[in-house]
Order: C-alpha cells, then sequence, then structure tokens
C-alpha cells in the first residue's frame, strides 16, 4: 500500500495536481475579474470627466455669477478662477492628463458651495456617515430578509408563508423615496417620536462620548428604517423561492430519511444551498441600495453623502458632483468585486469552464 502510494502518478500525487488545478482555476478567475473590474473603474473615471464638460456652464461662471461679478473681473482673474475650479483654457486632452494627476494626488478641487473647502475634506467629512448607514442596514436587511425567507419557504402555503410572501412583494415594490417621506411624515411629524433632519443634536460636541454615540443612533433610526423597509422585501422574496425549489431536491430528501433533525436539514442542506443566488444578488443590489440611502439621506438631512450630494446639484457644484459620482462608483465597484470573489469560493460551479 504504501509503494502504491508513493509511486509516480499515484493517489497522492493525483490529489496533489487536483488541487493544483483548482487553485490555478481560481487564480485565472480572480485575475479576470480583477482585469474587468479595473476596466470597469477606468470607464467610470473617464465618464466623470466627460459628462461635467458636457453639461451647459461650468463652475467657473456659476461662481462668478454667484458673486455678482462676471461683469466686473478682469481676463486674468477668470482665468485663474477657471483654472482652480479645472476649466483652465487648455486642450481636452491636457485637461484629462491634469485630471488623471489630480486624482492620483486625491486632489478633487475647491467646493463651490462650501467654498473655499477643498472638496476631498467635505467628502472626507460625510463618507463615514454614509459607509455606517448604508453598511449596518444592508446587512440587517439581509439577514432578516434571509431568516424570514427560509422559515417562509421550508413550509410553502403555510400561514406564516401565506403572510410573508405577499408582504415582501408589496415591501420590494416601495421606492426609497416614498418610504423616506411616510416615515418622516408618521414618526417625525404626526408623531415626534425621532428627529426628522441631522445626523446628531447639533448642540452636542462630536466625540465618544455616550451622549452623542446615543444622539446618533436616535437621528440615525429613521434613515436606517426607511433603507431596511425598503429592501428587505427583495431577499426574503428571493430566500424564500430558492428554499420552496431547493427543499424538493433528492440530497434534502436523503437527509431526512437519514433521521436527521429538521433544524439540521433546513440549515446545513437547503439553506446552505439556497443561500448562493443570495451572495449574487447581494453584489447586484449594493447600486440600487447606495442610491436609495442617497435619497434617504437627502429626505432626513442626514450628513452623508447623500446630502451632500444634493447639496451639489441645486448650488451646481461640478467639482463636489464629479468627486461624488467617483467615490460612489468605485465603492460600487470595490463592494461588487468583493461579493463577485466570494461567489466564486462558495459556488464551485463557477470555476468549471476557467
Amino acid at each position: 500500500m504504501t509503494a502504491t502510494t508513493l509511486a509516480p502518478g499515484g493517489p497522492v500525487q493525483a490529489a496533489g495536481k487536483a488541487a493544483a488545478r483548482r487553485g490555478g482555476r481560481r487564480s485565472r478567475i480572480l485575475l479576470r475579474r480583477i482585469g474587468f473590474y479595473l476596466g470597469t473603474a477606468a470607464v467610470a473615471i473617464t465618464l466623470n470627466f466627460v459628462i461635467p464638460r458636457l453639461m451647459p456652464g461650468d463652475p467657473a461662471s456659476v461662481i462668478l455669477t454667484k458673486m455678482g461679478q462676471k461683469e466686473q473681473v478682469s481676463p486674468a482673474t477668470e482665468a485663474s478662477i477657471r483654472a482652480l475650479f479645472g476649466v483652465p483654457d487648455t486642450s481636452l486632452w491636457q485637461q484629462y492628463l491634469d485630471y488623471l494627476g489630480q486624482l492620483a494626488h486625491l486632489d478633487f478641487g475647491t467646493s463651490i458651495t462650501y467654498f473655499p473647502t477643498p472638496v476631498s475634506t467635505v467628502i472626507s467629512q460625510g463618507l463615514p456617515w454614509t459607509l455606517g448607514l448604508v453598511t449596518l442596514t444592508t446587512v440587517l436587511a439581509f439577514l432578516l430578509g434571509t431568516g424570514l425567507g427560509v422559515l417562509a419557504g421550508s413550509r410553502p402555503g403555510s400561514r406564516f408563508d401565506s403572510v410573508m410572501a405577499p408582504l415582501a412583494t408589496f415591501l420590494g415594490s416601495m421606492p426609497y423615496f416614498w418610504v423616506a417621506t411616510m416615515m418622516l411624515l408618521l414618526l417625525s411629524v404626526s408623531v415626534p417620536v425621532f428627529p426628522s433632519q441631522n445626523g446628531y443634536d447639533l448642540a452636542l460636541e462630536p466625540g465618544l462620548t455616550p451622549e452623542f454615540i446615543g444622539s446618533v443612533i436616535t437621528y440615525g433610526t429613521l434613515p436606517a428604517i426607511t433603507i431596511i423597509v425598503s429592501s428587505i422585501g427583495g431577499w426574503l422574496l428571493g430566500m424564500r423561492n430558492m428554499m420552496i425549489t431547493t427543499v424538493a431536491e433528492d440530497y434534502v430528501s436523503l437527509a431526512e430519511a437519514k433521521g436527521l433533525s429538521r433544524w439540521r436539514v433546513l440549515l446545513s442542506y437547503a439553506a446552505r444551498n439556497a443561500m448562493l443566488p443570495q451572495v449574487a444578488s447581494l453584489a447586484i443590489s449594493i447600486g440600487s441600495v447606495v442610491g436609495g440611502s442617497l435619497l434617504a439621506e437627502a429626505v432626513f438631512q442626514y450628513p452623508g453623502v447623500g446630502f451632500l450630494f444634493y447639496q451639489a446639484v441645486i448650488n451646481l457644484d461640478y467639482p463636489l458632483m464629479q468627486a461624488l459620482f467617483l467615490a460612489i462608483s468605485l465603492s460600487v465597484l470595490c463592494a461588487n468585486f468583493i461579493a463577485d470573489s466570494v461567489y466564486v469560493f462558495l459556488d464551485p460551479r463557477t470555476r468549471e469552464d476557467a
């Protein structure tokens, strides 16, 4: 037996070659995905440069008009203001090269809305609020929706399933903006349980104190509820439908025939396999969740990226709009890449054609 195992071409060598092939397939898939996402990021960066320059007007004209000095300034002063806001009198190709150089140094220019604060400073102040809100609400909505979907799909046609299925369809059809408006009217205006705007009590000094943390939780409850209510229906309905299909598979019936407990069959066999499409859906839904959070932040004037984007639009703050669009695009791409890469390791079928 030992001689057979150690012989050239024996089981140990074959197992090693199979493991090497699997590792090579995973590496090729990840490299292809990295190339795809890098190409997509390059397209997003280019569009972020082109689109604002296709819009009528420019940031320099906007700020000169707001200052009421468009007709009084000298050509040299106007040229300096144009250069300050990224509209120099150079060729489009040179502007693109300068734009890439500025991105490499994280220099996004100066905000018109918060002049003379740099755009990078404005975004750094709002981004943590959005990241905290979106991360927490996405995880909670995913876990709650998936858990309820497992319970509903494990007994199709039951009383619980009869309630959850229509409710999930109803919740999934409600847009973020409408839910945010209803939450604001019901729980802040009609019944003033939660504050209607801001991210914390402005009378408090920001810091890691119990008072400030409690204020952040209180002020962030309504935006969080809005995102969870608007997104939980899709997770619930998707998991329910997958569970109904999975519990009818032969391997689930075999596990039940072995005498395993019902919860072990549901969690270790049915739910584990039904979860794979949920992971893929998580990658796809990240963009819509981020977009929905932007609308919710605008409604509640929550001091995140969404409220900054709203302020940039109404004030024609092109540098801030451009930087926010790029930050959102790259964040969604990174989140999709992580979820896509995790799915490769969870489902071996995605590696078969590598």
